[in-house]
């Protein structure tokens, strides 16, 4: 499997989650762009979804999106504000694995006060695992996609 480049952005609630999350990744191969917070001081989670979305608008066949934030529901919010893009929030490592394989997800939306750090690896392992199983899939997914454009 090809890896993917990674996009990561975190807002200061998710901080020290995505420093670890970006070495895990560094360790596995995976190229990874960080796109910001670089502390845990205050700041506005909107700005790094964007940031991470853009990019990832930009090769959707090539990149993958991780977003943190205290509870992850703030950066899936910001995130599907964007055409093209199918973030979701997991909170379990079933749940990253079937939104790859049937949603075709490509951002992944995490909350550093929900789980801790071991099971976010773990999401974050079977997320950038799964494949898309197209298919009945496929379909369902051109169907919520056309509803960016009503």
């Amino acid at each position: 499997m090809n890896k993917r480049k990674i996009y990561i952005g975190a807002d200061s609630a998710g901080y020290h989650l995505k420093e670890e999350v970006k070495a895990h990744l560094c360790e596995l191969g995976y190229t990874v762009t960080d796109m910001g917070t670089d502390s845990a001081a205050s700041c506005h989670y909107p700005v790094f979804a964007h940031a991470v979305c853009e990019r990832v608008m930009e090769d959707p066949l090539g990149s993958y999106g991780i977003l943190i934030c205290g509870t992850g529901i703030g950066m899936s919010m910001a995130a599907n504000k964007h055409k093209g893009i199918r973030a979701a929030l997991c909170g379990d490592t079933y749940s990253a694995r079937l939104t790859r394989n049937h949603n075709d997800a490509n951002v992944l939306c995490i909350g550093a006060r929900v789980i801790g750090s071991c099971l976010a690896l773990d999401i974050v392992d079977a997320f950038l695992g799964a494949e898309f199983e197209g298919g009945r899939h496929a379909l369902r997914v051109d169907m919520f996609m056309e509803l960016e454009n009503k």
